[in-house]
Order: C-alpha cells, then structure tokens, then sequence
C-alpha cells in the first residue's frame, strides 16, 4: 500500500511552515535556492499550497527581508537602549547580541548581506539598516559623555567589528572570545569592564571560568 504523503493529503501547510522552510533554504542555499518549487519539494506539499498564504515569491521574499530588520535591526537597537550604569556595561549589553543567535542571527545576517551584493533593492535595505544601528550606537556613546566625534568613531569602530566578523564568517571557540571581552570593551570604549560587569556578561552566556 502506497504510503499518503503530505501532497496526496491536500495538507497545505501554514504561512508559518512555508516561510520557516525559506529561511532553511536561503541560510543554506541562498536566496536564488528560495524558489516555490524548492519549497514544497522539502515540504512536501504541492506548490499551489504556497499561493494560499503569499500572492507570490516576491511576496515571501519581503517577508524575509521584514524578519530580519525586525531580528536583527530591532534586538540591536533594543540591547543599544538597555539600562547600563557604565559604558562598558552598555557595550556589554550590545555584545550580548554576538554571543546570543536569539537576540542576533549571524547567519541571517550573512544571507542579507550576500543578497544585497545581487539586489539593489536589498542593498538600500541593508545600507538602511547599517545606517539605523549605527546612530543607534553613536547616540549611546554620546549618552555617556562622548563628543559627537569620539562617538562616532567608538560607534563605527564597534560595529564595522563585528560585521567583518560576520562577513568572513571567523569562527572561534567560547573560551577564546569569552577571554578577550574585556579588551574589546576597552578597545571600544577606552574602559574595562569591572568584574562584576564582566561576571554578570559571562553569566548570560552560560560560560563559568574555570577554577
């Protein structure tokens, strides 16, 4: 007896199923694998599903583009407000974003970014979003006592860090990153952190120093 798949169930799927399956694809694949074919192949429901819940792939592929300025863009800036006492606290609240894939999606970040270099339309999008967190970040800095130069200098200097890191896709250990924060905040904002602030970032990130 033939096993029922998903297709022959006229199952449909969910706007839910369908975009958590492009984002599989285009953190995989890229967004040229982000086809509606693509999709209710891995899905395994008839293409036609698809038009239930998106006019079309245009559609879909602006639904990403909102995910990702509301993930990414939206954590950044809400850690960029964050209450901090210190300026090293408040940079600490922003690194919780590149030790935190919940907060922050690196990889996501990487897709964007490799779209943009095929789109003009998502290069402004990105050049938008670069724009959005950077004064976002300057306004922080300047919040603690930076001139509007120092600020935002500290800001690109931050920012364009960690975005290289990203764009290189650079990987290392928890251990090795963990051990040099505080020389990245002190890099980054002329301070260290104290140990408690430092102790508390650790905390966050599940990382316990070894006795």
């Amino acid at each position: 007896m033939k096993k029922q798949t998903n297709s022959d169930s006229g199952w449909r799927g969910s706007p839910e199923v369908w975009f958590e399956a492009a984002i599989e694809i285009l953190l995989e694949s890229g967004v040229e694998a982000v086809k509606i074919s693509t999709l209710a192949k891995r899905l395994n429901i008839s293409r036609t599903s698809f038009y239930w819940f998106f006019t079309d792939r245009e559609a879909l592929l602006n639904e990403l583009v909102a995910y990702w300025k509301r993930k990414n863009t939206g954590s950044l800036i809400k850690q960029v407000e964050a209450y901090a006492e210190t300026l090293p606290e408040a940079a600490l609240n922003v690194f919780d974003c590149w030790y935190d894939q919940t907060l922050f999606d690196s990889k996501l970040e990487f897709a964007i970014r490799s779209w943009s270099l095929q789109s003009s339309d998502i290069r402004q999008a990105v050049q938008e979003a670069d724009d959005e967190r950077l004064q976002a970040l300057i306004k922080m800095y300047q919040a603690f006592g930076k001139s509007p130069i120092e600020a935002e200098v500290n800001a690109r200097t931050l920012y364009l860090v960690q975005i290289g890191y990203i764009t290189m896709q650079t990987k290392e250990p928890l251990e090795v990153r963990i051990k040099w924060v505080p020389g990245y905040v002190n890099a980054f904002t002329g301070q260290y952190p104290s140990e408690n602030e430092l102790s508390r970032f650790q905390h966050r990130h599940g990382y316990h120093p070894k006795e």
